[in-house]
């Protein structure tokens, strides 16, 4: 069993308390959440479960005759709207507009957001199972707790694809290892840790084992974020905040580390092979190539 469990102490909107596993409900009076050993994001899942419901403003149903209704040059436009704890998977949003919009805690399993504009919308807590956000645009959205298996365990067929996807400037604490980010923009976004907030356990961003090849985190706070075995080949990291991540067994092939914070970064056994900016990193001495 992995250690990545979410164990969850929900009462429903009928009142009657149940227990569940693996799943973040919604609307929680107590999660407790424990990753490898430590407790994960308690507080940040808790103010967010405990907050007050707006209610969406549109049903399933209306929502997916909106999306029937959209034409070539005419993309349904659902900004601004809040879509909360709807069940919307497998619906199309290809190219539709979704900015601002609130997708807390929504059902996304299955959905497709192909090239959708995301931007400023709120994901947190929805789950993502083999939801397809290729190109989609998600700059400046928030993307904390994201719910990405259904089990205990991690699996492949599950796997949510980011490919090409745009996170410049947005706020993501998640667990996203082993997933297709290739080429993705992370320009300015934050993924680090919130170090005047760790009285409940340490809360990161994971990305050990993903596939960043090419992808762009220039001026990116990953301050504590798990980057372990990472495919980073290519990427640009000029500029940005790797202080105390771990990096290890990372692959950095032709990376650019061009003014990169390194302080006390963790580089064991990454590959350096042409990368570049090694000697203008901050915070330490260059890593062995």
């Amino acid at each position: 069993m992995a250690l990545n469990t979410f164990l969850i102490l929900s009462r429903p909107r009928s009142g009657r308390v149940e227990g569940r596993t693996a799943l973040i409900h919604p609307r929680c009076d107590l999660i407790t959440a424990l990753v490898g050993g430590v407790l994960f994001g308690v507080l940040l899942l808790l103010a967010a479960a405990m907050a007050p419901a707006r209610g969406a403003d549109l049903s399933a149903e209306r929502v997916h005759e909106i999306l029937l209704a959209a034409a070539p040059g005419r993309p349904a436009d659902l900004s601004g709207k809040s879509l909360e704890d709807l069940d919307l998977s497998n619906f199309n949003f290809s190219r539709a507009n979704l900015s601002r919009t609130n997708l807390f805690g929504a059902k996304l399993v299955g959905t497709d957001f192909t090239a959708a504009d995301l931007s400023g919308a709120k994901l947190d807590l929805a789950w993502i199972m083999r939801a397809n956000f290729t190109a989609a645009n998600l700059s400046k959205a928030s993307l904390l707790g994201l719910v990405v298996a259904s089990g205990l365990d991690y699996s492949p067929s599950e796997a949510p694809t980011f490919k090409g996807a745009n996170f410049s400037g947005a706020h993501i604490l998640a667990r996203l290892g082993r997933f297709d980010l290739s080429g993705a923009n992370f320009a300015g976004a934050k993924l680090g840790a919130d170090r005047k907030n760790q009285s409940m356990g340490l809360m990161r961003t994971d990305l050990s084992g993903a596939n960043l090849a090419g992808a762009n985190f220039s001026q990116a706070d990953l301050g504590l974020a798990l980057l372990r075995f990472a495919n980073l080949s290519g990427a640009n990291l000029r500029g940005a905040d790797l202080s105390e991540a771990d990096l290890s067994g990372a692959d950095l092939t032709g990376a650019d580390l061009t003014g990169a914070n390194a302080t006390e970064a963790d580089f064991g056994g990454s590959v350096l092979t042409n990368a570049r900016g090694l000697d203008a990193m901050i915070g330490r001495k260059s890593p062995t190539r």
